[in-house]
């Protein structure tokens, strides 16, 4: 199986449109939530990035049709106060 993944994200600031978390690293303006919200993207995707180079840290499971039947059962089951 192939899997490929692009990391790209563009937003700006309104308050502070020239800010990039990238070459400017955390915000000089501590307050503005525009700012701080990037810099959280920023942090993020370079961790997505880092476990997605790395890809023993990575696990991909699809769920077969029997394990969704049993989860939707739990889920009527505790809904209706019966237990399993």
């Amino acid at each position: 199986m192939s899997l490929k993944v692009r990391f790209r994200f563009d937003g700006r600031c309104t308050r502070h449109p020239r800010y990039d978390p990238k070459r400017d690293g955390h915000p000089s303006d501590g307050k503005c939530e525009g700012c701080e919200s990037l810099y959280v993207i920023h942090l993020y995707t370079k961790i997505a990035k880092r476990r997605a180079e790395n890809a023993n840290l990575i696990v991909a499971r699809a769920s077969s049709d029997r394990e969704e039947e049993h989860s939707i059962d739990a889920q009527t089951g505790s809904e209706t106060g019966a237990e399993s």
